[in-house]
């Protein structure tokens, strides 16, 4: 009787403990569901805020900064699920954006963004765009809004995209040093900024026919935003910048007002008399999943966002994000492993980095389509997707880029920085005791033998070739083909859509398309997107930004600036600080835009 006692009351205590569970689930689902993790209500009648500014990054940033100190930056993937949410939102009745500096070199994302605005507008809810300072690329983003409002004290500056870049050779001349690099392709200029005092007649073509065509889709934007002709809004940016009467007068900007004023113009943003509310994206749930009893189809989002380097990924103090193939192919495994995905988008926001790392997240990648061909990888490109950036988008079923994505630069390069003649300035000698020919081949204090030149040549043109073939079968055109394509050369999206190296252009959402098509989802049907990799935790940022790169670079950035040249510094003494000595890099040059 006792043992049946003490087992009855075991288990009236399970079953109350199993009580006590459910119902603590509930009380947070209703909580923490239900009020969207402490999100302000949104009223029955709002507008939607978009404050886009930085760099616009892909996702949250995880750096310790960012995990930190919220800068109020938010990531284009929160931007864009905003406004896709708020599309079919009834309380959400127009939408206000108001741009602060975007000071991206690139334009991928903005487009991204762009896109998404202009999709907003299809619902028949307005949008009103908000201008404190309005130079290209701001303004290239208001212009997808009905209305646009600039501050009576401020200044349009359309003015057109410059590109700058910096060329390092007389440095290395007045210090005595000797950068002594090898490439493949005419047009694989990262190695013109560390050999050459100025730009190759190949180089000066490649710069000149990207920033032409950047700056036609700069103006075909502007164009249908503002209802001009494209020869008008040319003749207009050659007239700026603008001040605020001026650009109104042009048509460029439909008012000049303070924020607080907007109300007052836009009829949509008053409400019986008031103003009414306006919701932060920050405090909009673009959730919205609640408890669903039907599981939706799902689909694997794998960002490849940073430089691509062997071992872990990371962060880098001067560099930024790093794209370890070790960690990428963990994640490509787990991917391959969980049967309930149905299809995959590589989401490629990088310039590209180690040649071996590039190979090796390219095998694991169509390891993972040979042995389930049946789930589609269709690639997404971001900003960037060049040289080891394409190399691993060759695994895709079907590449989309934005028209103003960077890609292409199928290319190699690899060398050193000879530094004897710097110590010799300095009063240092060295000398070295060698057993084997070509133990000093990579030293930092001789040039490379004839001998070695060759050695070292014959191992760019090995992987230099692999890259055509693998391109050529990818692409489904013959290696003669490619190798014109190809010798490093950078493209646009548009540009690259044109010669057949992507497919579609258009963004992440167009991805998502191209793989629910695949998979035979229909296109109005919700899927589940499961993001890789993880978020990386506070520990993990911060011992990624401790290793990262020497201090003495970075102060070098932080004096130059973290963008713009000090960026360009950054990328040029890249292949001394994140890659193995003399590792062929298929990495793509640093330009900073204006």
């Amino acid at each position: 009787m006792t043992l049946r006692r003490g087992v009855g009351f075991v288990l009236a205590l399970i079953g109350l403990a199993v009580v006590v569970s459910i119902a603590a689930i509930v009380v947070l689902y209703v909580v923490v569901g239900g009020s969207s993790g402490g999100r302000a209500r949104v009223p029955s009648r709002a507008a939607l805020v978009l404050r886009p500014s930085g760099d616009l990054p892909e996702l949250a940033p995880d750096s310790v900064v960012g995990q930190f100190a919220d800068r109020g930056d938010d990531s284009l993937r929160s931007l864009v699920a905003a406004l896709r949410r708020a599309k079919a939102d009834p309380r959400i009745t127009s939408v206000v954006v108001i741009p602060g500096s975007l000071d991206s070199p690139y334009w991928g994302r903005l487009q991204e963004l762009r896109e998404a605005v202009l999709d907003f507008r299809r619902s028949g809810k307005p949008v009103t765009a908000f201008l404190e300072f309005g130079g290209d690329r701001e303004y290239y983003l208001a212009s997808a809004a009905d209305k646009v409002y600039l501050l009576p004290t401020s200044s349009l500056d359309l003015t057109g995209i410059a590109n700058y870049e910096i060329f390092l050779r007389g440095v290395f001349d007045k210090v005595g040093a000797y950068p002594d690099f090898v490439h493949i392709g005419e047009y694989k200029t990262a190695t013109n900024q560390l050999t050459e005092t100025g730009m190759t007649p190949e180089h000066r073509e490649m710069a000149t026919a990207l920033t032409r065509d950047t700056f036609e889709q700069l103006l075909a934007g502007i164009a249908d935003g503002r209802k001009k002709t494209e020869a008008d809004v040319r003749a207009l940016v050659d007239r700026g910048p603008f001040l605020p009467q001026g650009a109104m007068q042009a048509g460029l900007v439909d008012g000049v007002a303070y924020q607080d004023q907007l109300d007052d113009l836009e009829p949509v943003l008053r409400q019986g008399g008031r103003a009414v509310d306006w919701v932060e994206v920050k405090d909009y749930d673009t959730g919205g999943g609640g408890v669903r009893l039907r599981r939706r189809p799902r689909i694997a989002v794998l960002y490849a966002v940073g430089t691509i380097v062997s071992g872990r990924s990371g962060f880098d103090a001067t560099d930024g994000d790093i794209v370890g193939s070790e960690s990428i192919v963990e994640d490509i495994r787990r991917i391959r492993d969980d049967r309930s995905i149905r299809g995959i988008v590589l989401r490629i926001d990088s310039p590209g980095g180690s040649s071996v790392a590039s190979d090796v997240i390219l095998r694991e990648l169509m390891l993972t389509k040979e042995r389930a061909p049946e789930r589609p990888i269709v690639v997404s490109m971001s900003d960037l997707a060049a040289s080891g950036g394409y190399y691993i988008a060759l695994a895709g079923d079907e590449l989309v880029a934005q028209p103003g994505t960077l890609t292409g630069s199928i290319g190699i390069y690899t060398g050193k920085i000879v530094y004897g003649g710097t110590l010799g300035k300095l009063g240092v000698t060295a000398e070295a005791v060698l057993e084997g020919a070509n133990a000093d081949i990579y030293s930092p204090l001789s040039t490379f033998t004839p001998a070695q030149r060759e050695k070292v040549r014959a191992l760019m043109e090995n992987f230099y070739n692999g890259f055509l073939d693998k391109t050529a079968a990818a692409r489904k055109k013959s290696r003669d083909e490619i190798h014109q394509l190809a010798q490093g050369r950078v493209w646009t999206g548009a540009q690259a859509k044109e010669r057949g190296l992507v497919d579609r252009l258009g963004g992440l959402e167009v991805a998502l398309a191209a793989v629910k098509e695949r998979v035979g989802v229909r296109p109005d049907e919700a899927v589940e997107t499961v993001i890789y990799p993880r978020p990386r935790t506070f520990y993990e940022a911060l011992s990624d930004q401790l290793g990262g790169s020497s201090s003495g670079v970075s102060l070098l950035r932080a004096l130059a600036g973290a963008r713009g040249p000090g960026r360009a510094l950054a990328s040029a003494t890249a292949p001394g600080r994140l890659f193995r000595r003399g590792e062929p890099l298929a990495l793509m040059p640093f330009a900073f835009v204006r």
